[in-house]
């Protein structure tokens, strides 16, 4: 029993001893782990965060850049205007400058700018485009600002301030008027940002902010920071912000704020109310505008991800060397457990041959999904092109009634010439009975072309696409629903331009959206006072724009979206399936061509169909068809 006790004994000792070494050298690896690791993930993170901000920051000065150069040049051009060199020539003559001042306001309402003025050589405004408002510029002197003395030296003058008259923020650009090489004043336009300052808002943990050159924020996702220096307000600064009144009155101050840098990273702690956040800066320079644009990402949501990151490796690490020691501590053991460990293999072998099998049988059930989805796949472009059919019987069905009206007037009329050439026959007028056959036989002609194209539509199309000719496909559509046309008293034009237009599709596919979407269009306009419908085709490059647009109530809102979707409709039930759009935008789509729809400013829809040119043929004549009742 002794010596069973003493073996057990020195078994036990080695195993103690290897125990604690895995212990040590796990706390080890997890104190380094969790000193590299910190830094690591926290940079990791932060570069992250780092590169949301730069791609934020990129957009935002494209934006603003954007905004700009959109009126960078109307001063200039303005300038040159005949009606401001006359009324600086002779700025006393009150007619003149009654009409300027109109013309301004009405150049300001077309590009929405904020304010549109012309200054005379010591500054004073002339006329300003609200020479109406309460707080009009007319005879106010901006000679301080620096878009007024730059201008008036021949330069172009560029400036943001705070308004001292209207007490708004804006950019400001001016222009010399220039009359016989003599510069005889200034035309300034000043444009807002509020607009793009709105956007920046609710961006959650992403701040925007513009600084002027003196570290001033005069643009910001947080309306708390506007007017904040994020630089020590010196008193250099301040004169040089006061000369030219560039905040007016507004009270400036220093945002409380503490920089600080790493090796790779530019932060802001900044004090807000009852807590301080810090935020990782990047920033970039827009040197044509005096400004830095920089995006302030909070850095609260990086650490949190580090922390949990590190926390997780950390807990990886600990389940790995609880495992090693496991392992250790089962090859100790490994004599008694022998005959255990056996069966458990042949266990194994079992569990995995069992799973071999059901992997093969995995795969035979895929082998089966695959030839089942192919067959799915024929089956549904078969359904698709058995759908564009049904929705095209669906047409005809709906134009049966109307179209019966149609044979059955030729029809009556051609019965009643025929009586009536017997007649002519049995009391000899045999070139009067000639002329009512004649009546007949284009009677029989006009019933075989409606026959011939409502076949023609019902057809189901070749797949193949060809060169259309544009007007052709329009006189066929105009023979099936001229019928709706005259019966609604609906007054429809076609403009096809000055030369003939042929686009890349198939004609029968073609003539099929046009009836769809006139159709729709003759819905929209049959109820209402004004029944116009137009249709225009311009050739623009390789593409070629039809337009059709209606005179009708317009797409209601939060529906254009949806106006293709299959079995989508806003007429009645029973006036349609909700199929015809969404055949028609398929058969554009399959053309390589675009459909989309939006309503008119004037009131009323407009569809629009880019289709690829199939011709490069130039004409002379204007081709204009008019299909009224």
């Amino acid at each position: 029993m002794t010596n069973a006790l003493s073996i057990g004994a020195l078994r036990r000792g080695p195993l103690r001893n290897r125990w604690g070494l895995v212990m040590l050298g796990m706390l080890a690896l997890l104190g380094i782990v969790g000193l590299w690791g910190n830094h690591y993930a926290h940079r990791f993170y932060f570069d992250e965060a780092e590169a949301r901000g730069i791609n934020t920051l990129r957009l935002s000065v494209a934006v603003l850049r954007g905004h700009m150069a959109r009126y960078e040049s109307l001063p200039s051009v303005i300038a040159g205007f005949d009606e401001i060199q006359d009324m600086m020539a002779d700025p006393r003559n009150e007619t003149m400058v009654d009409e300027v001042n109109r013309y301004l306001k009405e150049i300001n309402t077309q590009f929405a700018s904020s304010d549109i003025y012309v200054m005379d050589p010591q500054g004073t405004t002339i006329a300003a485009s609200n020479y109406d408002t309460e707080t009009p510029f007319v005879g106010e002197n901006f000679q301080y600002r620096p878009y007024f003395f730059e201008a008036i030296d021949g330069g172009e003058g560029r400036f943001f301030a705070l308004g001292t008259t209207s007490l708004k923020r804006g950019y400001y650009f001016g222009a010399p008027v220039t009359v016989g090489g003599e510069t005889l004043g200034v035309v300034a336009v000043k444009i807002d940002i509020d607009s793009i300052e709105e956007t920046w808002r609710g961006a959650g943990d992403l701040n925007i902010i513009v600084t002027d050159p003196e570290g001033i924020i005069f643009m910001t996702s947080q309306p708390e920071w506007l007017y904040h220096s994020v630089l020590p307000l010196t008193s250099e600064r301040l004169a040089r912000t006061a000369e030219t009144r560039r905040y007016a009155d507004a009270q400036l101050a220093e945002l409380a704020l503490t920089e600080s840098r790493t090796d790779a990273h530019h932060l802001y702690r900044i004090a807000g109310p009852g807590a301080e956040s810090e935020y990782l800066v990047v920033s970039e320079d827009m040197t044509e505008a005096d400004w830095t644009v920089s995006v302030l990402l909070d850095t609260a949501s990086s650490r949190r991800d580090a922390l949990t990151t590190l926390a997780i490796a950390l807990l990886v690490i600990a389940m790995i060397s609880l495992g090693v020691a496991a392992i250790f501590q089962r090859r100790a053991r490994l004599r008694e457990r022998f005959e255990m460990q056996r069966d458990a293999k042949e266990l194994l072998e079992r569990r995995v041959n069992e799973r071999t099998a059901e992997l093969a049988s995995v795969n035979r059930r895929l082998e089966e999904e695959v030839t089942e989805r192919r067959a799915t796949e024929q089956m549904l472009r078969k359904t698709q092109s058995d759908l564009v059919q049904a929705g095209k019987l669906a047409a005809l069905g709906q134009m049966s009634a109307a179209l019966s009206h149609e044979f059955n007037q030729p029809l009556a009329a051609a019965r009643n010439y025929a009586e009536n050439a017997l007649v002519l026959i049995e009391r000899d007028r045999v070139d009067d009975a000639k002329t009512n056959v004649s009546r007949i036989s284009g009677l029989i002609d006009r019933m075989s072309a409606i026959s011939r194209h409502l076949r023609n539509f019902a057809r189901k199309p070749n797949q193949k696409l060809t060169s259309v000719p544009l007007d052709q496909v329009l006189d066929d559509t105009l023979e099936i629903i001229n019928w709706r046309l005259k019966s609604a008293d609906i007054q429809l034009t076609v403009d096809l331009g000055n030369a003939p237009l042929s686009v890349v599709g198939g004609p029968i596919r073609l003539q099929q959206v046009l009836v769809n979407i006139l159709s729709n269009a003759i819905d929209a306009v049959e109820s209402t006072v004004d029944r116009r419908i137009a249709v225009t085709a311009r050739r623009n490059g390789d593409v070629v724009t039809i337009t059709i647009r209606d005179h009708g109530p317009g797409i209601t809102p939060g529906l254009g979206d949806r106006i293709f979707d299959p079995f989508f409709s806003t007429k009645g039930v029973g006036k349609g399936l909700g199929l015809g759009l969404s055949i028609s935008y398929n058969i554009i789509k399959d053309f390589g061509g675009e459909l989309r729809v939006e309503n008119h400013p004037e009131g009323g829809a407009i569809f629009t169909i880019e289709l690829t040119t199939a011709s490069t043929t130039d004409g002379t004549t204007s081709r204009i068809l008019e299909a009224t009742p």
